[in-house]
């Protein structure tokens, strides 16, 4: 049988092309390399423990999210749990400094944020950061060429930064949210991310999931797919496109051949760039796709016989391994009296480590920073995302691929193409939507 489209990755970018175009009617298959589908958005059971692909978290100002998610039957605001504080933790002022984040939502939490916390950050390091941020953001819709190569480090020196705001504030947001030290961290791409926020500061605020990602997200868009006609394996690797005279026909496992009018590739950017050269796909259009750099990803997760903080809160530990982290007993995984999640960064410290050697630097860092979790711990598991995503260093944005490429049958999926958003849950449905839109424009001319 010939399909008209095929789908190599069952992640977000992939399912919500394929939700678009089952929608739509085209006969559709989903090929999945893991057991599961959700790639990054998913969750399973390790070996006994269940387990999520990372510490996740969404942002409240997220438009394409919650639309991709509606259209599936799943309503955001019944699946997360809203924040509207995040913390700071610091072995510098041995203090949890607490910020508001939600103008509307919790504006109370706001000021006082703002306004205390003045023994851990003085009036003078806030201050300091007003002028960052603003001359970012402009300099972001300006100059992005030119603020894609300067570091986070280097504009926050340009600005004059204080060095307590630095180390307390800038340093835990880049390693946080996205593994990397403020001195690789575009700053392009760092105020990228907060740029959304402005025009919708009335939805800005965090949420933790009310459950893992497979049961509450992507398994159920995976049903939808199935219930409007379209097929997914999982279990099943793809070797190499087919590729006949530089057009793409379809995919090759080792079950066999799939064929099809149309094929997506979605999996994480290592993988596609793999496929790629596999594949001898030649056109000058991939040579900066191809050569764009690829960062890993590294979280722990330890089940604990109570909990290791009183809420479960997004936390982000300055001068330490634990880049940001949660407690998501409350959350997430209530099945356990205890979980802590944790990102570790730099990633490319931890991709190889032990896993015994892992777990006793975060016992030793947490110690820092005022959690003695070591007593408590029942079970962890560390999970290990190598080269998944594409970099967020400096002179690295320009690099990434459109969706449509000028190769016959062959269309692009992933939070790594060119999107208005960066490396997020948010990008990945932004680019599946883009390549729906793309693959039923060349069906219909088929």
């Amino acid at each position: 049988m010939e399909y008209d489209v095929v789908i190599v990755g069952t992640g977000l970018a992939g399912l919500t092309t394929g939700l678009l175009l089952t929608e739509k009617g085209y006969r559709v298959l989903m090929i999945e390399a893991k057991p599961f589908v959700g790639g990054r958005t998913a969750s399973w059971d390790e070996e006994g423990m269940l387990v999520e692909s990372g510490f996740h978290r969404v942002i409240g100002y997220y438009k394409h999210l919650p639309s991709i998610l509606k259209k599936a039957g799943i309503n955001l605001n019944k699946i997360v749990a809203w924040e509207d504080v995040m913390d700071f933790r610091s072995p510098r002022k041995g203090e949890v400094t607490t910020f508001g984040m939600a103008p509307v939502h919790g504006p109370i939490k706001l000021l006082k944020g703002t306004f205390g916390n003045n023994d851990t950050i003085s009036y003078k390091d806030k201050w300091s950061l007003f002028p960052f941020y603003m001359k970012g953001l402009m300099d972001y819709l300006k100059k992005p060429d030119q603020l894609d190569r300067v570091s986070v480090e280097e504009y926050a020196k340009k600005c004059q930064v204080t060095d307590n705001a630095y180390h307390l504030v800038l340093v835990p947001l880049t390693s946080g949210i996205f593994f990397l030290p403020p001195e690789k961290f575009s700053a392009y791409v760092f105020f990228g991310l907060m740029a959304p926020s402005f025009p919708r500061f009335y939805k800005m605020r965090m949420g933790a999931y009310l459950g893992g990602l497979s049961e509450i997200m992507s398994e159920p868009m995976a049903n939808v797919i199935r219930n409007q006609g379209g097929e997914i394996i999982t279990n099943s690797k793809v070797t190499q496109l087919i590729n006949e005279n530089n057009e793409v026909k379809g995919v090759i496992t080792r079950a066999g051949e799939y064929r099809a009018k149309q094929t997506v590739l979605a999996t994480e950017i290592y993988a596609a760039q793999n496929l790629v050269k596999r594949s001898n796909i030649e056109h000058e259009c991939f040579n900066n796709f191809l050569n764009l750099k690829t960062m890993s990803a590294v979280s722990l997760q330890i089940d604990l016989d109570e909990p290791s903080m009183p809420y479960d809160r997004t936390t982000f530990g300055a001068g330490t391994a634990m880049a940001s982290f949660a407690e998501q007993s409350r959350t997430t995984f209530r099945h356990v009296p205890g979980r802590l999640s944790v990102i570790l960064s730099p990633a490319s410290k931890f991709i190889d480590m032990d896993q015994g050697d892992i777990l006793k630097t975060v016992i030793q860092d947490a110690k820092k920073l005022g959690l003695n979790i070591e007593e408590h711990i029942i079970d962890y598991r560390v999970i290990k995302h190598p080269n998944e995503f594409y970099s967020l260093e400096t002179d690295q944005d320009w690099m990434r691929p459109e969706q449509d490429t000028p190769i016959k049958g062959l269309t692009l999926a992933g939070d790594y193409t060119k999107t208005s958003n960066f490396a997020t849950m948010e990008s990945a449905v932004e680019s599946g939507e883009l390549a729906a839109k793309i693959v039923c424009e060349e069906l219909e001319d088929f």
